[in-house]
């Protein structure tokens, strides 16, 4: 899990301050980091199912944010990307 100190950190990179909660490119980086601890967790326990689900939903929902940035703002969606390291 996350502690609220990276949640902070990560919301003040990505979302212009700590109380930005609710920006799209905050939201995005949140679930970038919950997705990497995920997928290391399920690398040790394959058979995970409950948690698998939630891993593929939150890929979804990163990928609809995603979507909205890239509709909203192409150069803030290419930065985040960069940032990010989503695409290869």
């Amino acid at each position: 899990a996350l502690t609220s100190e990276r949640k902070k950190e990560i919301f003040t990179e990505f979302g212009g301050s700590e109380k930005n909660t609710g920006s799209a490119e905050g939201q995005v980086a949140m679930l970038t980091e919950r997705i990497s601890e995920l997928t290391g967790h399920l690398k040790k326990a394959k058979k995970d199912k409950n948690t698998t689900l939630s891993l593929l939903k939150m890929v979804g929902r990163r990928k609809r944010l995603l979507r909205y940035i890239m509709t909203n703002d192409i150069q803030k969606y290419r930065d985040l990307i960069k940032k990010l390291n989503l695409r290869k």
